[in-house]
């Protein structure tokens, strides 16, 4: 539990810093952090209207099972494992849901 706890900690971090970035080309889009704490999800939302069409998608989702950090959404060109290792989560407890689809037991 402390382990999981400890992510939970530095998703959040992770999260509410990136939120504070805005995208050049959509200046008024709104970030939300949405954090479900009691069950391990973690999203960051992008929404707002541009050139008068609402969008409303997450930029980044994870989840915590089992001790480890999965990255069911990265709509972003970064290196996620890469970026969640330097906040100090270890690569070995970093799944990127989409390369590993047999981990659907998980969900």
């Amino acid at each position: 539990m402390a382990k999981t706890l400890k992510y939970q900690q530095l998703l959040l971090q992770f999260l509410e810093k990136y939120a504070k970035v805005k995208p050049v080309n959509w200046k008024d889009a709104e970030q939300q952090v949405i954090a479900d704490t009691l069950h391990h999800h973690y999203q960051l939302v992008r929404m707002g209207y541009q050139n008068k069409v609402y969008f409303h998608y997450p930029l980044f989702h994870f989840d915590i099972v089992d001790d480890k950090v999965l990255v069911r959404q990265n709509r972003t060109d970064m290196d996620i494992v890469e970026a969640l290792k330097e906040l100090g989560i270890p690569k070995k407890d970093v799944i990127v849901y989409s390369e590993f689809p047999a981990m659907e037991a998980h969900a």
